[in-house]
């Protein structure tokens, strides 16, 4: 028996979903009532795919039997980690120019080539001050968790260790001003782990992110050395300053500073500028915006100093 066709199956694409007015009143959208668009050339964006790959890359320079290739031995490694490096730090440079490119503000402006290049290269000579950050990373993760039985566990298997490793590569690019690239590498650790850090927040020597998931730091968060804390932690901002056209401040330090070993436990949200004192414990789900001396520990009910 032969199916008969819906009228509607026949017509074109475009009349059937009214494609020309759809198109003509995004045009109008995009070009006039609700414009973005920089004036100039059109520029492609940084690709998020490329950068995904970068990160693979450096990751496994870092550290290559555990990212790389675990054959790898005495007379190759070092093969490996510089083609891979090679490889990684080519297209980083491309997506640096890019970005830079892309974004055309006054920061950027002027941006070459050259640039991007130099840029790239700072950054490369600054990996072998990350991994060494790293390492105390991993090893205050080994201490700080029971249920660690050995490196190679928290390296491939930990996402608070997946987590740091890309801050600590994006808070670089950040601090050297690739804040678009160093932005997507931030979200694409946000994506894998669950645990958003924006780049720009400072993070001492052995941080240690256990669990993880909900995990939020801000931009201008500063966190000494053996800091660590728990799933659903935030350091976020209190309320956010204005300038005297109702335009809000960019860039103004307004998260938190935890100073040296301080542990912050499951669900607390610490908000503003204030300082938790060396030597701290944060309850679980405390909500605090007020600063605390060195040595508090802090309850949902209670205030009070370990020494007293």
């Amino acid at each position: 028996m032969k199916r008969e066709i819906p009228t509607s199956d026949l017509e074109p694409t475009a009349s059937r979903w009214r494609l020309d007015r759809i198109v003509a009143e995004l045009r109008v959208s995009r070009e006039e009532t609700h414009s973005i668009r920089r004036d100039g050339e059109a520029r492609q964006a940084p690709s998020r795919e490329a950068l995904e790959a970068v990160l693979n890359g450096l990751t496994a320079a870092l550290f290559p039997r555990h990212y790389g290739r675990s054959e790898l031995d005495g007379e190759n490694i070092d093969y490996f980690v510089g083609n891979t490096l090679s490889v990684a730090l080519d297209s980083l440079c491309d997506q640096i120019h890019r970005g830079a490119l892309f974004i055309g503000d006054e920061l950027t402006a002027g941006f070459r080539r050259e640039d991007a290049i130099e840029l790239t290269r700072t950054f490369g000579s600054r990996l072998p001050i990350v991994r060494g950050l790293l390492i105390n990373d991993l090893r205050a993760a080994f201490v700080g968790d029971p249920a660690a039985r050995n490196f190679p566990e928290i390296l491939i298997g930990y996402p608070g260790m997946t987590a740091i490793i890309h801050h600590r590569l994006a808070h670089i690019l950040h601090g050297l001003g690739a804040r678009l690239i160093a932005r997507l590498i931030a979200e694409i650790a946000h994506t894998r782990t669950g645990i958003d850090i924006h780049p720009g927040a400072s993070i001492g020597s052995g941080f240690f992110i256990d669990h993880g998931t909900g995990v939020v730091i801000g931009e201008t968060a500063i966190i000494g050395d053996n800091v660590r804390v728990y799933q659903a932690v935030t350091l976020g901002a209190r309320h956010f300053p204005t300038d005297d056209d109702g335009s809000l401040i960019k860039g103004d330090a307004r998260h938190p500073i935890v100073e040296d070993d301080v542990v912050i436990y499951a669900g607390a949200t610490i908000l503003g500028r204030i300082t938790i004192g060396r030597g701290s414990t944060i309850g679980g789900n405390v909500w605090l915006t007020q600063s605390v001396p060195p040595n508090s520990i802090v309850t949902q009910a209670t205030v009070r100093n370990k020494q007293g």
